[in-house]
């Protein structure tokens, strides 16, 4: 891994179907899922599905800043999501489905409180925006076959963008974005 890339790190309800929309561009370097922001070490799938580890699903992004910059990540994370609901995104439900942006740095930060004052003030949602923006926490890779899902699994990855309401409202929200 070149020493040059950075970390951004996302909570977007399911991470399946969060890696899939930042995956495609040049200067990304990898698109990981996985758990963070609890606290117990190394969970499993089951054991964040409990609500008892305190971990959102998300997703960990390697890039290259020189090519594609936060600031266009936060732009992209915003697109996937409905930054009005603090109690998961679309049909999943739950702490573990909570959006929100993992900083790692002062800069990362700065970034993300100017864009979600961006939003707001944009008047494209007529209620608050619910994403929290945190520190970093470790992150821990989430099991292999929940790894680049939409690719594995096209079909079902489709159909569960579709019945989860999520498709729908990236188009009625952000199609114009």
């Amino acid at each position: 891994m070149n020493d040059s890339f950075k970390k951004a790190t996302f909570a977007g309800g399911c991470f399946w179907c969060m890696v899939k929309p930042f995956d495609t561009y040049d200067g990304i370097e990898s698109v990981i899922s996985g758990y963070t922001g609890g606290h117990t070490k190394n969970p499993t799938y089951k054991e964040v599905c409990s609500e008892t580890t305190g971990h959102y699903e998300a997703v960990e992004i390697m890039y290259d800043p020189t090519k594609f910059t936060y600031k266009q990540l936060v732009e992209i994370f915003w697109q996937q999501i409905d930054p009005t609901d603090a109690g998961g995104q679309f049909h999943d439900r739950g702490n573990s489905y909570r959006p929100a942006i993992f900083y790692h740095d002062v800069e990362q930060k700065e970034i993300a409180e100017k864009s979600k004052v961006e939003l707001h003030s944009s008047g494209r949602f007529n209620k608050p925006i619910a994403v929290e923006i945190l520190p970093a926490k470790p992150f821990y890779p989430a099991e292999e076959y929940h790894q680049d899902y939409y690719k594995k699994n096209p079909f079902h990855y489709m159909m569960y963008q579709k019945g989860s309401g999520r498709s729908a409202f990236i188009k009625n929200n952000w199609e114009d974005a």
